[in-house]
């Protein structure tokens, strides 16, 4: 063995001695292995360059998410998500319209890059990294552009998995109260999840559903931007979106953070609804207490899952990409954030019990 080659496989052993770690929170069995300290190890080794494996670290992390979400649906019956979902189909509605005209505004107002301000308004608006990934492929983006809204709404998606607990029980916010908010104002379905698995299970079967309601708006958001790119080359008060943006180092926040030919198509909401419908269908014809002890089996492999995801999402931030963002970008998705945040806060707290 060559000595050069010891630093390589140092950070593969500590990439997979943390990685081992997030997996003991199964069961409850190690109450340090919870998703915010799982993110803040990933962010920690990245920012140390210590890892390792990082194209297969963002296919795995997305393949995580998109799986525990599915098995939560166990967990959740299609009563409760019609009684979430049809509500939030409105809440988002009105949210994401809000999202964007407030991202128009602070594009002039900050004269941030256009083709940035759009990705961090989807992105902002929907469901982060992903919605960031569809409006990039229908606008013609580039990896640039992606680059820099996707470090910003990382950054801010790690804040709300942080922040959203804490304000949550300051507040004395219900868990339905709280899953709500959380669904609306944290970016991606990762951090939603972790963020109100935290607070307990009541809130994270509300705010997945609530969440997965407003993931559906991926597709029309993105295709109603990409005609209007298409037939005059307009976006965001009638100008033609150019970037001049330079860089093209694009970190990853283990979802689809890269333009593709097609609009990505979040199939896997469709299989948490029938994930739902099996819920159901047992509760129906078994009665719950013969299905619910799997479906806790379930939902327990689920977050251990989600931790795991956030750790592997965590050591996809750069320093490079820290530093490529920018002041602009930033303060544009922050003051978007606490908007959308704020609203959702007042919203949440006089029509949710």
């Amino acid at each position: 063995m060559r000595i050069t080659d010891r630093p390589t496989i140092l950070r593969t052993a500590l990439f997979l001695a943390c990685a081992a770690f997030c997996l003991t929170g199964f069961g409850n069995w190690n109450p340090w292995a919870t998703a915010p300290i799982a993110l803040t190890i990933g962010i920690m080794l990245a920012l140390a360059g210590l890892t390792a494996f990082e194209q297969e670290s963002k296919q795995l992390s997305r393949v995580l998410i998109q799986a525990s979400v599915v098995l939560l649906g166990f967990s959740i019956s299609l009563n409760d998500v019609a009684r979430a979902g049809l509500p939030g189909m409105v809440f988002a509605a009105a949210t994401i319209a809000l999202v964007f005209v407030v991202g128009a505004l602070m594009q002039r107002l900050l004269a941030t890059d256009k083709q940035v301000s759009a990705l961090l308004t989807a992105g902002t608006a929907i469901c982060g990294g992903s919605a960031i990934a569809a409006t990039g492929t229908v606008i013609g983006a580039s990896s640039a552009s992606i680059s820099v809204a996707t470090a910003v709404v990382f950054l801010l998606n790690a804040g709300g998995v942080y922040l959203y607990p804490v304000i949550g029980h300051a507040l004395e916010m219900s868990q339905s109260q709280f899953g709500a908010w959380a669904a609306v104002g944290i970016h991606d379905v990762a951090g939603v999840v972790a963020a109100a698995k935290q607070y307990g299970d009541p809130a994270l079967a509300e705010a997945t559903v609530i969440k997965l309601t407003r993931v559906l708006w991926i597709v029309p958001v993105a295709l109603v931007l990409g005609r209007g790119v298409k037939n005059n080359g307009t976006v965001f008060g009638g100008t033609a979106l150019q970037s001049g943006v330079k860089n093209s180092a694009t970190p990853d926040t283990g979802l689809e953070t890269s333009a593709t030919k097609t609009v990505p198509i979040p199939w896997f909401v469709g299989l948490f609804l029938v994930a739902c419908l099996v819920r159901t269908l047992g509760e129906w014809w078994l009665g719950v207490p013969s299905i619910a002890p799997a479906a806790d089996v379930l939902k327990a492999i689920a977050k251990t899952m989600m931790t795991l995801a956030l750790f592997l999402i965590g050591t996809g931030l750069s320093r490079r990409a820290l530093a490529e963002a920018g002041w602009r970008p930033l303060l544009q998705g922050m003051v978007m954030w606490v908007v959308v945040s704020v609203v959702a806060l007042v919203v949440v707290r006089q029509m949710v019990e």
